[in-house]
């Protein structure tokens, strides 16, 4: 089955996340609702705070479900090795 990912750009930042990953753990909505909101849609509204706020929080999903590439470095970062 293949993953499907979302991606939501703030032109800074792009948060990834894949569903199929994600165990719910709570972590990401508990820390940051203004930026992940399960009840809106779409639940992650990526101007919702700081890049820098963002990708902290991005950096504690225990599943890899969510990560982030930074727009002006292409680079991708945040996943769980």
């Amino acid at each position: 089955m293949p993953v499907t990912t979302h991606k939501y750009s703030n032109g800074e930042v792009t948060v990834i996340w894949k569903p199929e990953l994600c165990i719910h753990s709570k972590i990401c909505w508990k820390n940051l609702h203004e930026v992940f909101n399960p009840t809106a849609r779409p639940w992650i509204n990526i101007e919702g705070a700081s890049t820098e706020r963002i990708v902290e929080q991005v950096r504690q999903c225990p599943s890899g479900a969510l990560s982030y590439l930074m727009n002006e470095t292409s680079e991708a970062t945040g996943e769980n090795a």
